[in-house]
C-alpha cells in the first residue's frame, strides 16, 4: 500500500516532522516507501479551490447550524484562513490521487509517527469500510480518552467510529493525521466536498456524512507527537 505524507514546504516544523515520520515508517519494515505530498501553497490556495469548484463553507468564528445537514459547525482556531484551506486541499488532492491510482492508500500528516507495522493491503481491501482511521486518539482529538476507551471496548479488528457526542456534532476520526482510504471512500469525500463545500477535513469526514463506511481499527498504528500545528500559526 502506497503512503503519502502531507508536508508544508520550507516549514521547519513540518519538514522535521516528516523526517521523523519517515524514520518511524522505515523502522517497522514497511516495504512500499512513503512519499511526501507538498501542501497547497498559501498564495495560490483560494484560486486553486475556486478553479476546482470548491468554496469554504465553515465558520471562521463561533458556531453555525448547517441548514442542509443540521450539524453544528464550530470554528477551529485559525490565525491564517489560508492555512486551514491548504490543509483541506492537500487531503483533497490525495483523494484525487487515490481515485486516479485506483488503489487503497494511506494518508498521513507530518505529525504522525508509526508505532507498529501496518497489516497487509489485503486486510484493508477486504474490510467493509472505505475509510479507516489507524491513529491512537490520545492527544489527537477532543474527548480523546473517551474516544480511546470506546475503541478498546470493541471486539472486532475493524469497527465503526465510536459515538462520543450528541449526534448533531460532526464525529469522525481521531483527527486526520493517519487514515487508510479506498478509491470508493475517496470518491465519497470528493462528492461531499462538492455538495457541502470545504470544511476542516476531519469535520467533513464524519460518520453523519460518510455513513457506515467510516471505521477505525482496534489496534493503533500511529500516534501524533504533539508538535506545534501548522494550521493554527
Amino acid at each position: 500500500m502506497k503512503s503519502f505524507a502531507i508536508v508544508v514546504k520550507d516549514n521547519n516544523i513540518s519538514e522535521s516532522g516528516y523526517r521523523e515520520l519517515k524514520d518511524s515508517y522505515d523502522k517497522y519494515g514497511h516495504e512500499e516507501g512513503i512519499e511526501p505530498h507538498y501542501a497547497t501553497e498559501l498564495d495560490k490556495v483560494e484560486n486553486i479551490a475556486s478553479a476546482n469548484g470548491l468554496q469554504w463553507n465553515y465558520p471562521w468564528e463561533g458556531q453555525q447550524t448547517d441548514l442542509k445537514t443540521g450539524l453544528i459547525k464550530t470554528a477551529y482556531p485559525t490565525a491564517d484562513k489560508r492555512r486551514r484551506m491548504s490543509c483541506f486541499m492537500s487531503h483533497w488532492y490525495l483523494w484525487q490521487k487515490c481515485v486516479k491510482l485506483d488503489e487503497t492508500i494511506c494518508v498521513l500528516e507530518h505529525d504522525a509517527r508509526f508505532i507498529k507495522k501496518l497489516p497487509s493491503d489485503r486486510t484493508f481491501k477486504n474490510c467493509k469500510y472505505d475509510i479507516i482511521g489507524i491513529n491512537d486518539p490520545s492527544m489527537a482529538t477532543r474527548k480523546s480518552k473517551v474516544y480511546h476507551d470506546k475503541i478498546l471496548e470493541g471486539t472486532q479488528f475493524f469497527q465503526p467510529v465510536p459515538t462520543i457526542d450528541e449526534f448533531n456534532i460532526p464525529q469522525g476520526l481521531a483527527g486526520n493525521s493517519a487514515y487508510v482510504i479506498k478509491p470508493t471512500g475517496a470518491k465519497t469525500m470528493i462528492e461531499l466536498s462538492k455538495e457541502h463545500g470545504m470544511w476542516p477535513n476531519d469535520a467533513l469526514m464524519c460518520k453523519q456524512l460518510v455513513g457506515a463506511k467510516l471505521g477505525v481499527t482496534t489496534d493503533f498504528y500511529t500516534k501524533v507527537q504533539g508538535t506545534r500545528s501548522t494550521t493554527t500559526q
